[in-house]
């Protein structure tokens, strides 16, 4: 998956976007939420923010902060903030998430929903995760891997080459994933319809004197 393609895939999905993964999806957004335990004062970074159908979840003693790669997705975000005069909406960014112009140890959490299985290099994107949370925060991720299933995931690789079309990478593999990126989880749970979809609670656990960005 290529930066351009991803944008591209997201530009054709904007419009209709809310109507086809809001209600589906909204479940897991809402379990994130309800596991980040959002305290009054806490600044929170949401990775892919999209059309912002979770910035109404989030309390309003907090301070969300959100990115996103495609222009049009975002706009429809920040319609939103202004329609539904979301406070706790505190900015609104269009970003590259695995090169965050936001300095180190920025936020108390960090989300991406439905954003790894999209990313580039989704070990380059929990790396920045990591480095713009405060070292006492965690991290949270949903996303859909690889299925159990050995039919269903023969399907998902089958479709993997597609991927650039679909906007997302079907075929990525959970265990490789946590293992490659250092994730280190603390609770685990199945999310949305059929448990498709998994969140993942983890640790903040970065490395003095790690890697240090923007």
């Amino acid at each position: 998956m290529k930066i351009e393609a991803i944008d591209l895939a997201y530009r054709r999905y904007a419009r209709g976007y809310d109507v086809y993964f809001g209600n589906i999806l909204q479940p897991g957004r809402r379990a994130a939420i309800e596991r980040m335990d959002c305290q009054p004062g806490d600044a929170i970074l949401e990775v892919g923010v999209g059309t912002g159908l979770s910035l109404p979840l989030y309390p309003p003693q907090t301070r969300v902060y959100g990115i996103d790669i495609c222009h049009e997705m975002l706009a429809r975000a920040k319609a939103r903030v202004a329609r539904e005069q979301l406070g706790q909406a505190a900015g609104l960014y269009r970003m590259d998430a695995e090169r965050m112009g936001f300095a180190d140890d920025s936020f108390d959490k960090v989300v991406a929903m439905y954003v790894v299985s999209v990313a580039p290099d989704p070990v380059r994107l929990v790396d920045e995760m990591r480095r713009v949370c405060k070292p006492q925060g965690e991290l949270f991720i949903v996303s859909h891997f690889l299925h159990p299933n050995p039919v269903v995931s023969v399907m998902e690789q089958l479709a993997a080459p597609f991927s650039r079309f679909l906007g997302f990478n079907p075929n990525l593999s959970l265990h490789d994933f946590t293992r490659q990126a250092r994730v280190e989880v603390l609770e685990r749970l199945p999310v949305n319809a059929f448990g498709y979809w998994t969140l993942l609670r983890a640790r903040n656990n970065k490395q003095a004197g790690g890697h240090h960005g923007c």
